[in-house]
Parts: C-alpha cells; sequence; structure tokens
C-alpha cells in the first residue's frame, strides 16, 4: 500500500503524527522524523522542501530545539504536517522523505535533562501498602492522599525502547540474613507507567499552576522504570530509591503530542479528600487520559493497566514539582508512577501481579515470579481518537541481560 494511503483503524494514521528521531543505513546522521502508518517522514527535509518557517527546528538531530519552541510553535508545526501528510499536491515531493519504519533506526528522542518519578495509582499505592504492611490498618501513607509523591531519578540512564536492561548488581538483605550480601538483583520487577516530556522551560522561583501545564508539558510516552525490588528495600530508608531504579528507565521512540490526545482526556477518579489551592483541580478542565496499556512478556500478555484510573494527574505532578521554585528545562521527563487497575489483570507491575513472588505467573516457557535473563518486556497503549478511530502511543521494550 502506498505510504500516504493509511488503512483504516491503523492507529498512526493523520490524527496521530508522533514525533521520532532516526537515522538510515544510508547515513548515521540523525533527523527528526513523524510516523505515519508503517513510514517515518523525514520532518526536516518535508520542511526545507515545503518552504516551512519551522525547518530550522525540524532539521535537527534530536527533538529539543521543537521542544523549547513552545506551544504555538507546536501547533503551528502540527498543522503543517497534518496537511503534508493529506493534501495530494505535496505528495510527490513527500514521497522520497517517507521511509519504512522496517528499514530505520530509532533513537532516543530528545535529550533528557531531569527525570522525576511519581506514585500516582492509588490501586498500586494500596497493593504495596497490602504486601509490605499487611498489618496496618491503613495500606496508604498518611500523606498520599495530599500530594503526589515522587523522587528525582536518573536522567543519564533514560534509555530508548530496544535497549537491553543489564541486570542490576547491589546489596540486598533479607529480614532474615544476618547481614547484607553483594551480587545481581534476584527480584528485578517492571513498572509499566507514562512519561511526560517537558518542552517549555521555567524560571527557577516560579512554580506552574495547574492551568498552565499544556503550555509547558509538550506530549507523552510509554515508560518502563524497570526496578531491582531486593536491592531498593534494603537501601530505600529513609532518602528512598537510589541503585534499585537508577539503572536504567526505558522510553518509547515516539512522543505523542498531547494535542493528538484531545479525545482521549478524561476526568480523574472522584477525590476524597480536600486538596490545597495549588493542587485543587475541582474548577480545571479535565486532565486526565484514558489510555489502555498491554504488558506483555516474551510475547505473552499478562496485564492491562488502564491509566484513567489514576488518582493524581500530570497537571498535577508538574504544580507539584514546581510548587518549591524548583524549574522546568527543556527535555525534562517525568513518570505517572506504576499504572494500576483495580482488577489483578490490571496490575502495572510484578510484584503486584505476584503478590510478591507468592504467586507465580504461569508463562508458556515456565513460570515467573520476578524477570530472568532473556526475558523480553513489551508496553503498548493506544487511546481514543476522532470519530471512533484510536492513536497508537508505540511501544517500549527491553531485553533483560546478565550483568
Amino acid at each position: 500500500m502506498p505510504p500516504f494511503e493509511v488503512p483504516e483503524g491503523d492507529p498512526f494514521g493523520p490524527n496521530n503524527l508522533p514525533y521520532g528521531v532516526f537515522s538510515t543505513s544510508e547515513s548515521s546522521d540523525r533527523r527528526v522524523g513523524v510516523r505515519l502508518g508503517d513510514h517515518v517522514l523525514d520532518a526536516g527535509a518535508a520542511a526545507l522542501a515545503l518552504g516551512s518557517p519551522y525547518a530550522s527546528l525540524l532539521a535537527r538531530p534530536t527533538l529539543n530545539p521543537l521542544l523549547a519552541a513552545g506551544r504555538t510553535a507546536w501547533s503551528d508545526v502540527r498543522r503543517a504536517l497534518t496537511a503534508w501528510v493529506t493534501v495530494p499536491a505535496h505528495r510527490e515531493t513527500l514521497a522520497p522523505l517517507l521511509h519504512p519504519l522496517a528499514e530505520v533506526t530509532l533513537h532516543l528522542p530528545f535529550e533528557v535533562a531531569d527525570y522525576v518519578d511519581f506514585y500516582a495509582s492509588e490501586n498500586h499505592a494500596r497493593n504495596a501498602g497490602r504486601i509490605f504492611r499487611p498489618d496496618a490498618a491503613e495500606p496508604l501513607t498518611p500523606n498520599w492522599k495530599h500530594l503526589p509523591i515522587g523522587y528525582h531519578g536518573r536522567a543519564g540512564t533514560v534509555v530508548v525502547s530496544g535497549t537491553d536492561v543489564v541486570r542490576p548488581s547491589g546489596q540486598r538483605k533479607a529480614p532474615s540474613d544476618a547481614a547484607p550480601v553483594f551480587g545481581p538483583s534476584v527480584r528485578l520487577d517492571i513498572e509499566a507507567e507514562v512519561g511526560f516530556v517537558v518542552g517549555t522551560p521555567s524560571p527557577q522561583g516560579s512554580p506552574v499552576a495547574l492551568a498552565d501545564y499544556r503550555d509547558h508539558v509538550f506530549g507523552l510516552c510509554l515508560l518502563n522504570d524497570w526496578s531491582a525490588r531486593d536491592i531498593q528495600a534494603w537501601e530505600y530508608v529513609p532518602l528512598g530509591p537510589f541503585l534499585g531504579k537508577s539503572f536504567a528507565t526505558s522510553v518509547s521512540a515516539w512522543i505523542t503530542p498531547l494535542d493528538a490526545l484531545e479525545e482521549a482526556r478524561v476526568a480523574p477518579p472522584r477525590r476524597t479528600h480536600p486538596l490545597l489551592p495549588y493542587l485543587d483541580d475541582a474548577m480545571e478542565e479535565p486532565a486526565g487520559y484514558d489510555l489502555r496499556i498491554s504488558i506483555a512478556i516474551n510475547g505473552q500478555t499478562v496485564s492491562e493497566p488502564p491509566f484513567s484510573t489514576m488518582y493524581w494527574t500530570a497537571a498535577q505532578q508538574l504544580a507539584h514539582l514546581t510548587v518549591n521554585g524548583a524549574s522546568l528545562r527543556t527535555g525534562d521527563l517525568y513518570g505517572s508512577g506504576t499504572v494500576s487497575g483495580a482488577e489483578p489483570g490490571q496490575r502495572g507491575s510484578l510484584l503486584e501481579l505476584t503478590w510478591n513472588g507468592r504467586d507465580p505467573l504461569e508463562l508458556p516457557d515456565g513460570k515467573r515470579t520476578y524477570l530472568e535473563d532473556g526475558d523480553v518486556v513489551t508496553m503498548s497503549a493506544w487511546a481514543p481518537g476522532p470519530d471512533g478511530s484510536r492513536v497508537g502511543l508505540g511501544e517500549v521494550s527491553g531485553r533483560v541481560v546478565a550483568g
């Protein structure tokens, strides 16, 4: 089928147009690409060929210049791209600039400035509380319904989908052990998340209000925040995650602009506790997203978490991240935290799916409590689009290799 004639129902039609960075077998030069069906449009070359005023933003080896240009530029570029791939008069010019997806190499689409991870799913937080504090009357910590809990992660180990994940080593200590030991993690886990990519920066000392979320966040991607549960359990008191999380965070190669997800916007779950003014979104536009996530291990689907159940929204997370005066930088990435639904088949981590190893998963190649070397974890997702269509979020995949 010709590149411009995307089959009906394809989740990467003209209403989507996610951004990535690619190279070809003919040239190792990296360039901004836009996905259309099973092809990638060289966006910079297209902009130059069609005389776009935004060519300087697109003819670059990373998305960061476009991210920094701001919301007006984002909207203008998206309108232009939509016209380029849908107006027949442009086809002769653009046809040579479309590359089969199977023949290109995809790269990390932006330079990550800072990385922050949150803990925004009530279902996940309650499950974790029940696992680690089974005798507690309330699984949630006292602060959970009052603020989006998060921690500052490591930007330098954010990797693109398809990158192998080396099993981390570190200290671990079981409750029955007399002393800690050092070695490879034996409880390597996944965390199914959604990542939000910051475009427009903010000055230090100037908090970002809920209403300004869409002026700063360019788009979102799928994110797997790999976790070494045994290393994390020994190290996290009193300062939180460190080596158990910093070894790798995988993101999808495609960044879906927020403008492609208008039909997917939904209200978050009902608030059960009064919120302080900077987090109170009762009068704001809906900031939740109806994203349908699927998790597979070695090709076998093990869970389908719904993002619409997330208690804290990306807008609230951004407001909380900056309320103390912390600045935003172009390329900042923040993760939603593990996405888990209310049902057992909707849990976003092996910690929950196996109840910390008590209930192993049955896979075609054997049982799993946590990940084994050679396991391939793949997350994919889609969101409702206009007129009953689907907007694909691509996938994030990684294979575990021995350290």
